[in-house]
């Protein structure tokens, strides 16, 4: 079935439910009738894991493949001598191979500047990396030419990355240096740790990513890429350290990971669409995000987003779209189902008023568009009173919000909903009550405070 498909039964079972039509003949032409609680397994395509590339020995011929290690290229791996340039030596012959194996050692630690491994390459190329990366640890000696990316992989297709290694971003002295941390400092960016750009048919199995300056883990401009058993690791009080970021990528799999961080355990931004995540462990972070959309006054477009299972635990959020006053486009097409919540903060969030700034953002009446999301078999324990909040624009409503068995409590007090103009329905078991979603055009419930629509700021 195809994905536009999909897509397109999804919206009509939404706006069926809310007018309470009978689509039940398109239904019926669809698979067999499945109902709204069936579109999560029929859009989620379980992906078989891939197999691992047998590497042995430098030299050795293995399945057909030619290893290419690093240290015959003059790396040391010692952690504290410069191994870039060997790197990327290393990469030329290996990406000029058909089957290549580009090797990291186990056992060994590798400090690389800020490095740009460019395709395209010969088929069938294998990134195999044992050992551990390291980024320099002194924000003051960053190559300027590459302010914002520490290792990067463009134009590359068919590719696999494995080994089960770290890449080590040593980034405690850039979150010193951050206005988060330090108040008295400018806010500027900070290199990304490794990022797939321009990239199709990847697929990335049992890395480990750590301590990194900013995001950890980035899909750019990509399409077909498939996240196999990755760790990412970060103090929770690190700033901007998302786990996994997807920004203009499409057919994403993300699947059995686990994330704590200082920030976002997985994002999602704009011209991204079809993002399927599946056994997700997150915390402590921000939860799992769409967004922040919108910014300075930019137009976003986000749809088909699935996540089935998870658990967080400890996060600021847990199931949050966050959108930036003045932005336009729209958020459509989401479903979150098969989630515990554990002593999170904000359990569902839609936030329409967010503001990631030191000063109070101006109050403007463009929005991004949200529409037709679903959450459906949400459990567990808030440790604020508004289990669910829905801070919608005035002039841009949210519409098509679907909640379905949902049980959000609180261990010392009584859980709420807040409502600001969203409008959707609930049906099945919903704790705290939603009833909020159904009482006027406008959400029913107060409207925001004009103080408090500016004052969304990062969580």
């Amino acid at each position: 079935m195809k994905t536009w498909a999909m897509y397109l039964m999804l919206l009509l079972l939404v706006i069926s439910k809310i007018r309470g039509e009978n689509y039940g003949s398109n239904v019926e032409a669809w698979e067999g009738g499945e109902g709204i609680e069936e579109i999560g397994e029929k859009w989620w395509i379980e992906e078989e894991e891939d197999e691992e590339i047998g590497i042995e020995m430098w030299g050795d011929d293995v399945s057909g493949k030619v290893s290419v290690n690093v240290d015959c290229f003059g790396a040391v791996g010692d952690g504290i001598a410069d191994d870039t340039q060997a790197f990327l030596d290393a990469w030329q012959k290996a990406c000029s191979l058909e089957n290549a194996v580009f090797l990291v050692p186990e056992g060994r630690r590798y400090k690389v500047n800020a490095t740009r491994f460019k395709g395209p390459c010969q088929d069938k190329l294998t990134i195999e990396i044992q050992g551990t990366i390291i980024a320099p640890e002194e924000p003051a000696l960053w190559d300027p030419k590459s302010p914002r990316n520490w290792l990067t992989f463009n134009k590359l297709t068919g590719v696999r990355f494995q080994g089960g290694g770290v890449i080590d971003g040593s980034g405690s002295k850039w979150w010193a240096a951050s206005c988060k941390i330090n108040k008295a400092n400018p806010c500027k960016g900070a290199p990304t740790a490794l990022t797939i750009d321009q990239c199709s048919g990847v697929r990335v199995k049992k890395l480990n990513f750590q301590y990194s300056q900013q995001i950890h883990f980035q899909i750019s401009r990509s399409d077909s890429v498939k996240i196999l058993g990755v760790k990412v690791t970060a103090p929770e009080d690190s700033p901007n350290t998302d786990g996994i970021h997807i920004t203009e990528s499409t057919n994403v799999v993300i699947q059995n990971v686990h994330i704590g961080t200082g920030d976002d355990c997985i994002s999602i931004v704009n011209a991204s669409s079809n993002i399927k995540m599946k056994n997700v462990k997150c915390g402590p972070g921000h939860g799992i995000s769409i967004g922040s959309l919108g910014k300075d006054n930019s137009i976003a477009v986000v749809t088909a987003i699935v996540l089935d299972t998870a658990i967080i635990t400890g996060t600021t959020n847990g199931l949050r779209i966050k959108t930036w006053q003045g932005g336009s486009g729209y958020c459509k097409g989401v479903l979150f189902q098969n989630v515990k919540m554990i002593d999170v903060k904000n359990p569902i969030i839609i936030d329409q008023f967010y503001c990631d700034s030191k000063t109070p953002c101006k109050n403007q009446t463009s929005a991004v568009k949200i529409s037709g999301v679903i959450f459906k078999n949400i459990s567990g324990t808030s440790k604020t009173p508004e289990a669910m909040k829905f801070a919608c624009s005035d002039t841009v409503p949210c519409s098509g919000i679907v909640l379905n068995n949902i049980n959000l409590e609180r261990e010392d007090g009584i859980a709420e909903t807040y409502c600001n103009c969203a409008m959707g329905i609930d049906y099945g078991v919903v704790k705290p009550p939603a009833d909020c979603l159904k009482s006027s055009a406008c959400g029913g419930g107060d409207k925001v405070d004009e103080n408090e629509k500016i004052l969304h700021t990062e969580l």
